[in-house]
């Protein structure tokens, strides 16, 4: 597959959410089919803020160009919280796929209260956003709030539950292409 000018210029890094993800994840096969980069965390199943958002600081800081963001779940979470401190310039995008409410009791585990509040100022770099009509961990209105706040596209995929391996999609080749779109061939 033939990627953009742009992709050929900056570093992708996969930002998995709670838990990781695992062998049969999109975000693992996109790491192995195109050389992505994944943003590690000491402890997938015990989240910390603070140690999340000092990963993906030290991630982004350790390339020396532009870079991409594709953030799973709880990874949408912390793209929202570090967007503020992001060095100016350096990141040309974010897809943020099946962002988890973390402020809900009711849709989200215990272990990620912890990202609450979550922010939904604007971000400092073109975004979208990428949400399930029966994704179990957000309801669909509260992903178009996300997006609204945080000043990205919403593209509604309709029925895929959590867009992860336990819903098959696969390489998941419609959201490669979305990723594609959000940069464009001028960037």
């Amino acid at each position: 597959m033939l990627r953009s000018a742009a992709m050929a210029r900056a570093r992708v890094l996969v930002i998995p959410g709670f838990g990781g993800s695992g062998p049969d994840h999109w975000q693992s096969l996109w790491e192995e089919r195109y050389g992505y980069e994944r943003v590690e965390q000491g402890d997938w199943d015990h989240p910390e803020p603070e140690a999340w958002l000092r990963g993906l600081d030290l991630a982004v800081n350790r390339e020396p160009g532009p870079v991409v963001l594709v953030a799973h779940s709880l990874g949408c979470a912390l793209v929202a919280l570090w967007a503020p401190s992001a060095p100016a310039n350096r990141v040309v995008g974010a897809l943020l796929v099946a962002p988890a409410d973390v402020d809900s009791a009711l849709h989200t585990p215990e272990e990620v209260r912890s990202f609450s509040p979550l922010p939904l100022h604007p971000l400092p770099f073109p975004g979208v956003v990428v949400a399930s009509r029966t994704d179990p961990y957000v309801r669909f209105v509260r992903a178009e709030e996300m997006a609204r706040g945080w000043g990205a596209r919403l593209v509604d995929v309709g029925r895929l539950g959590h867009i992860n391996a336990d819903t098959s999609v696969g390489d998941w080749p419609e959201g490669h292409l979305l990723l594609e779109e959000l940069l464009g061939p001028d960037r």
